[in-house]
């Protein structure tokens, strides 16, 4: 369901159900860009054919926003007031100053915009009310901090943080590969990626090979640090893991899914909410490991160490009701 896991930590318990979380979103529903706006952002339902604005289902309220851009590549704005530029200086005899060129600039923007493609893109997010979680699907920081930007817009307040470890999370990967092995349940996989800490710009990048190999071996020699790193966490998920711990690549195991096949996939409403409680649920042990591995400042005084046990045994609904989950 989710490709992506940013994680935020809530610094207090949120106390909106989803009814007032659904009033509070209605407030900030998603549109076009209008003629001269290069993107808007709004939250939209979650379920493609849906109306909700949220989806709760085991202590997790799901959102969704959705950001729609113009697309106006800067090359074709610069190759346009290069021809403006070169008109001007021929019939007029003179040259364009910097002041003039940027006001050319502004005017080639706003006479393109209104007849630029648009592009729309959706970013699933769901509040684990049960852990205290914030976790986005995002495959970049931007996309994550906008939609956490607009949720704490939206909402008037949302303390909300990225994960502190105490424990950097490069150097305990790095020991990782070199000693071939991870942290008894989290087994290395076959992708990582090494940058030097003294040149950022010196980056190599393993794939589908052995990490434990000479190659690798040399890369750490050379004095490279691992600042992505393919791991399995054994019979749940396999992820790879970034150095400001954000999740990449999520796969469940096979053998946690094969319930999914069974749900009727004409009731799309159904095969969400198995599909989130059971993200849900996997992730928050995953969460509850890392911070046993890094260090995780703590938030919000949840119930985090039984919420996995909590969430096996609730139930979960749309935001104007109750589902059970069968």
């Amino acid at each position: 369901m989710f490709k992506n896991a940013r994680l935020f930590r809530l610094q207090e318990p949120f106390a909106l159900t989803a009814a007032e979380l659904e009033t509070a979103l209605a407030g900030r529903p998603a549109r076009p860009c209008g003629p001269l706006e290069m993107a808007t952002l709004g939250w939209t339902s979650p379920l493609a054919d849906g109306s909700a604005l949220v989806h709760a289902v085991s202590g997790c309220l799901l959102l969704c926003a959705r950001r729609q851009e113009r697309l106006l590549p800067a090359a074709v704005v610069t190759e346009t007031l290069a021809e403006r530029v070169a008109e001007i200086e021929d019939e007029e005899a003179r040259s364009i100053g910097r002041a003039e060129r940027r006001r050319l600039r502004e005017t080639i923007v706003a006479d393109l915009l209104p007849r630029a493609f648009t592009r729309s893109r959706r970013i699933l997010a769901y509040i684990d009310t049960l852990s205290g979680w914030l976790i986005v699907d995002a495959a970049s920081d931007k996309l994550a901090e906008e939609l956490v930007s607009l949720l704490r817009e939206t909402l008037g307040s949302l303390p909300a943080t990225p994960p502190r470890p105490a424990a950097a999370p490069a150097s305990r990967m790095t020991a990782w590969v070199a000693a071939g092995a991870g942290a008894e349940d989290l087994a290395l996989g076959a992708t990582c990626e090494l940058r030097d800490p003294k040149n950022t710009q010196s980056v190599t990048r393993c794939r589908g090979q052995d990490l434990t190999g000479e190659e690798v071996a040399g890369h750490l020699r050379a004095g490279k640090e691992v600042v992505q790193l393919e791991l399995e966490w054994v019979e749940h998920l396999s992820f790879v893991l970034a150095e400001d711990l954000a999740l990449k690549r999520l796969r469940l195991a096979d053998g946690l899914t094969e319930g999914l096949e069974e749900i009727d996939d004409e009731d799309p409403s159904a095969r969400l909410d198995a599909e989130l409680a059971l993200l849900a649920l996997e992730l928050r042990g995953l969460i509850e490991r890392l911070t046993e591995v890094f260090g995780l400042a703590a938030g919000a005084d949840q119930t985090a160490p039984g919420s996995r046990r909590a969430a096996s045994t609730e139930g979960g609904g749309h935001a104007t009701g109750t589902r059970a989950l069968g």
